[in-house]
């Protein structure tokens, strides 16, 4: 499948579906402190998206997934499952979130740090939104995604920290998930060119230790093999005629 160029039509439903996306991160970050389970966290958000939005849970069946977010803590790199586990002071959190308004998806995830803050878990947390936001930065046409990748590879690694190779950034619309794949890694002046029109995630996973990952049973779960600490957060993004737009950026909050 090609990279689609979305219609002004398309890019305005992705609008609506991006702010969505941001509605719920928002309307949930009060509710991220010590003792409340990821589980209880998954059920806030699922009623505010089915009921208050009227928007759908990407995530929910999508392929199996059980529950209609991710919620990843600590060493959990992508794609954590909800469960009755609480969190404590000090956890750091990724919580994902995708909707589906009008057939269209809005992707974004945000990290939380529970209660008291550690200085590990504050630095890694830092550190990997400047690669998001290095990334997103550099989005305009012309640009090439190796570019990208190399720019959020070397931010990562001049602070000592590493960026996970086996997940990456995507493109979205319809689909959850489309071409290009998106990676923070790379080789100036390789892969895609970008165009007016395409729409596609940044969302560098950072690592405090090595890159090196590994899949857990549930067949979900991704953990860093050296149980260091992991971090990401992400935003759907559409390049314009001379830069870019972040689709899931909420009017509150800057890049």
């Amino acid at each position: 499948m090609g990279v689609s160029i979305k219609s002004p039509q398309d890019i305005e439903k992705m609008r609506i579906a991006g702010r969505l996306a941001a509605d719920v991160l928002k309307m949930i970050a009060p509710y991220v402190k010590p003792g409340v389970t990821t589980q209880r966290l998954n059920d806030i958000c699922h009623d505010y998206m089915i009921n208050e939005q009227k928007s759908i849970p990407a995530p929910l069946d999508y392929r199996g997934f059980p529950r209609s977010i991710c919620t990843s803590v600590n060493h959990v790199v992508c794609h954590g499952i909800p469960s009755d586990k609480k969190l404590k002071d000090g956890d750091i959190i990724n919580i994902d979130i995708t909707v589906i308004k009008d057939d269209f998806h809005g992707d974004t995830s945000a990290m939380f740090i529970v209660g008291k803050s550690t200085i590990q878990g504050e630095r890694l947390t830092r550190i990997a939104y400047e690669c998001m936001k290095i990334g997103i930065e550099m989005i305009k046409p012309g640009i090439r995604l190796g570019d990208i990748g190399y720019a959020i590879q070397s931010h990562a690694e001049k602070n000592n920290c590493s960026i996970v190779r086996e997940y990456c950034g995507h493109g979205i619309g319809k689909m959850f998930h489309e071409d290009p794949q998106v990676l923070h890694y790379g080789n100036p002046d390789t892969g895609l060119t970008l165009k007016p029109g395409m729409t596609f995630t940044i969302e560098p996973m950072v690592n405090l230790g090595k890159r090196n990952v590994k899949l857990l049973p549930d067949e979900w779960t991704v953990v860093t093999k050296d149980h260091s600490l992991s971090a990401q957060w992400e935003h759907t993004n559409l390049v314009t005629e001379d830069g870019f737009e972040v689709l899931t950026l909420h009017p509150d909050d800057r890049l």
